[in-house]
């Protein structure tokens, strides 16, 4: 009595532009079984699949396609365990699935008054341990840390138009263009803004649309005093650190 044989199965990462999963796959299948198994994990219908090999030593990627896809089996192809199958959605954009597009999805918020009767909630624990705004003495902590920060200034001998140094001898160099509040900052407190001779800076002086002082794009930063050094710095030149030929 013969005893039938199946090819074993093989794994395979199956990859969209909406999906990626690992699966397994059996040579044995015709590319019109694949393409119906494959429809649950893309979305994608069989008739608009467009499928390609992709092996990690080959130029190309290799189509998975036939004349005759109900019976070219997977096995004409050079399957490799942990391969690549990439499917291709061929309808139009305006017919496919956009999983990625949250923007008319409908959020839920809960309620402000809800969830300050919570007794489970991150605000409820800050209260509990009398915490951020919670704190009795908050103001008064608030307003000796802003003390710290003048007299770090002051110590520092930091003003608006100095030469500075930030980050130590490595760091960046520039030119003071600000010191005080920014509320747009997270944490509040005192800031330093200053001009850097390169475009190493987060913004052009400006913070949350509101404008601290005016510089090139790319050439604003706003630190903390204790990061910053003043100082007789030159700007750096592109050839400064050239050796001598």
């Amino acid at each position: 009595m013969s005893i039938l044989q199946t090819s074993a199965d093989i794994n395979v990462l199956i990859n969209s532009d909406v999906s990626s999963s690992e699966r397994r796959v059996n040579p044995a299948w015709s590319i019109a079984q694949l393409k119906s198994k494959l429809l649950p994990i893309t979305g994608i219908p069989p008739s608009s699949q467009q499928l390609t090999l992709r092996l990690p030593h080959a130029p190309q990627p290799i189509p998975i396609a036939s004349n005759d896809e109900e019976a070219t089996q997977l096995s004409n192809f050079p399957l490799q365990p942990y391969a690549e199958i990439h499917v291709v959605d061929t309808r139009p954009a305006s017919a496919r699935l956009n999983l990625t597009d949250t923007s008319e999805i409908e959020k839920w918020e809960m309620p402000k008054e809800q969830y300050e009767k919570r007794t489970d909630s991150v605000r409820a624990w800050k209260e509990r341990n009398q915490l951020g705004r919670f704190d009795p003495q908050k103001e008064q902590k608030e307003a000796e840390a802003h003390e710290r920060l003048w007299r770090e200034v002051n110590r520092r001998g930091i003003q608006v138009g100095m030469r500075c140094r930030v980050g130590g001898e490595d760091g960046r160099r520039g030119t003071v263009r600000f010191v005080g509040e920014v509320p747009e900052i997270p944490n509040g407190g005192l800031w330093v803004g200053f001009e850097a001779d390169e475009p190493t800076g987060k913004n052009d002086g400006s913070v949350g649309g509101k404008s601290y002082f005016a510089c090139k794009p790319k050439h604003g930063s706003f630190v903390r005093p204790d990061r910053v050094e003043v100082g007789d710095f030159p700007e750096i030149g592109d050839l400064e650190d050239l050796e001598e030929m």
